[in-house]
């Protein structure tokens, strides 16, 4: 049930995200184009009232075309407001006018989004795009945790935020090495020593304090730090309580390291899998690794590729399958107009395309055009295919090195497999 939760939720995400890219995409002229956020609490009535008043005030817009538009798009809001008696649970967010397509096409749009999170502005808004910022912000990640890694010579911090490792920067120090120069007795060298390692350890603490406290909604959303780094390094700055104290005291655990650059932070995570147990990226870092091992054996159980997965998918033959959150793709079945000729086929769709934009040519047997019957997002179809053999389905995103691979290598198709198929 936690793992049809989380996938639940993933699919959700994945949705409402492209819903975004797809509204940000679009573009109208002048102030064409309108925006209304309604927030729960907020009564219908009260939307309808403005809308009626903005309808007649468009009657001052100079330019004929213009209030034509600004006046279909009202009424297109206005029809479909009477089917609500009350805003959903979260509100409702509603997208609508005449967009540009390509040539001098246009076409009256209307979206409504239900968001993931309850809205807290009422707005209204004419302009030649769409205002998406508030929605934007409900895909920032709400659970952050801050990474440091270090050692006498360098350190780097950073964050892991959901899914993504993000690098923010990092320091050197000038901490001489253990053989001292001639001239000086050992205990002085030693001494000059420590004092320059704990002068490089605060250092590191007030700059990463700073960088960490200043987080947008720190106490809600920072969940604590990993630290890493060689032995006994890690556990000198630990001990000496050099961050602050609203950081020392959010310390989850210290882990060994071997790199303590950028690279660092990702073996960071990587060694901390058992106190992040249950973040999505451990999850899907485990999968992906899994694929990737199982990829470089003579006997694997692996298969990457549309064409490959499809047919592993129809024998059964898949455990977990594994599509990247980036796949933009449809799945089409089209049809002759005149005969019974149907064919299927997979399209990538450009942000501010639709699948109207693109030929289907001629039917083979009898030369009449082409015309789409049914479209599809390839990952809804795809699940379904895995369902069907009761495959595993995760959705892997892209912000973390291995999901990458997944998307720019792969084709951000692949699986691991019940039993080795070959196909």
């Amino acid at each position: 049930m936690a793992e049809e939760r989380e996938m639940d939720d993933a699919r959700k995400r994945y949705e409402f995200k492209k819903a975004l890219e797809k509204l940000e995409s679009q573009q109208g002229d002048g102030t064409e184009l309108i925006t209304i956020y309604i927030p729960p609490d907020k009564q219908i009535y009260d939307v309808t009232n403005q809308l009626k008043d903005e309808f007649g005030q468009c009657a001052n817009i100079k330019s004929k075309q213009t209030k034509t538009n600004v006046q279909s798009a009202i009424s297109s809001i206005l029809s479909r407001l009477k089917y609500y008696k009350r805003p959903p649970q979260h509100g409702l967010a509603i997208f609508c006018g005449t967009v540009k397509l390509y040539g001098d096409r246009t076409d009256l749009q209307c979206t409504i989004v239900e968001p993931p999170e309850p809205l807290n502005l009422y707005m209204y808004r004419c302009s030649s795009n769409f205002e998406l910022e508030p929605l934007k912000q409900m895909l920032e990640e709400k659970t952050i945790y801050g990474l440091l890694v270090l050692d006498r010579r360098e350190a780097y911090w950073g964050f892991l935020r959901g899914n993504r490792i993000e690098p923010v920067g990092g320091t050197t120090s000038t901490v001489p090495g253990k053989t001292r120069k001639g001239g000086q007795s050992a205990a002085r060298f030693g001494r000059l020593r420590e004092i320059a390692i704990a002068e490089f350890y605060t250092r590191i603490g007030e700059r990463a304090s700073a960088i960490f406290l200043a987080e947008k909604d720190f106490f809600e959303r920072f969940k604590g730090v990993l630290i890493g780094g060689p032995s006994p390094t890690k556990e000198e700055f630990e001990a000496g309580n050099f961050l602050h104290h609203e950081i020392q005291k959010r310390i989850i655990g210290i882990f060994d390291v071997a790199y303590t650059n950028e690279d660092g932070l990702s073996e960071l995570v990587d060694a901390a899998k058992d106190a992040l147990k249950g973040m999505t990226v451990i999850k899907e870092k485990a999968y992906m690794d899994k694929f990737l091992r199982e990829l470089v054996k003579d006997d694997n159980n692996a298969a990457y590729g549309e064409e490959s997965i499809r047919k592993n998918l129809e024998i059964g033959a898949v455990d977990t399958l594994l599509l990247s959150a980036n796949l933009r793709k449809s799945r089409l079945r089209i049809k002759c107009q005149s005969c019974d000729f149907t064919d299927e086929k997979t399209v990538q769709i450009e942000p501010g395309k639709s699948v109207q934009d693109i030929p289907f040519g001629s039917c083979p047997k009898c030369t009449a055009p082409l015309i789409l019957e049914e479209e599809i997002d390839i990952i809804d179809e795809l699940t379904k295919l895995a369902e069907q053999s009761s495959a595993k389905v995760e959705l892997i995103s892209d912000d973390f090195e291995e999901g990458s691979i997944l998307f720019t290598a792969f084709g951000g198709i692949a699986a691991i497999l019940r039993y080795r198929t070959g196909l």
